[in-house]
């Protein structure tokens, strides 16, 4: 199911830079998100098709432009696709696929798949549980990540571990009306 009305890409963009801004670094969700996110090394995208059909394509084509360009350059990317796999069942079947392709495509040990969706849901978990939201973006977003990039925030972030279980701290110190207030879902619109 697609929305009624396509989201023009720049609106796709700066809500996914709002939301970056204000919960991922704004948050501290991810503590290294706010140096690439500073040295201008995120490079975003944005698949505007209804249908998913050349989604994975598009990922792949973002996965060799990753891998030709520089680290210091182009250190990770954000492909956003806001018109299609507004199901999050259906995106997750989708990610898994994608991470599949992505290791036949010889990326497996170079590049990690993160998936962002703004229905996320983690197993076990009630859809209004405030922790859904460290996985929560205003649209579906495919995050392809340097394994070695990786590899050394890790070794610079001694309790990587302990990230997950800070953000889950943070959401629910946080609620749903201070998630709202964020102003990070769609069009700036509550999540």
């Amino acid at each position: 199911m697609s929305p009624t009305k396509p989201v023009p890409v720049e609106q796709a963009l700066k809500d996914t830079q709002r939301w970056l801004e204000r919960a991922v670094i704004g948050l501290n969700l991810c503590p290294f998100a706010k140096a690439v996110h500073v040295r201008g090394q995120i490079h975003y995208a944005v698949y505007e098709e209804a249908e998913e059909g050349g989604l994975l394509d598009a990922l792949l084509g973002e996965a060799h432009a990753l891998a030709d360009c520089d680290a210091a350059e182009r250190d990770t990317t954000l492909l956003i696709a806001p018109n299609t796999l507004t199901d999050f069942l259906d995106f997750n079947d989708f990610t898994a696929r994608a991470e599949r392709r992505l290791a036949r495509a010889g990326f497996d040990g170079q590049l990690q798949l993160a998936s962002f969706h703004p229905c996320f849901q983690f197993a076990g978990a009630e859809i209004d549980d405030i922790t859904n939201a460290t996985n929560r973006a205003p649209y579906p977003t495919l995050h392809l990540l340097r394994e070695e990039s990786v590899s050394r925030a890790v070794e610079a972030f001694p309790e990587a571990e302990a990230i997950f279980g800070r953000n889950i701290e943070t959401l629910e110190r946080l609620g749903h009306e201070g998630w709202a207030a964020l102003g990070v879902g769609p069009h700036g619109a509550a999540s």
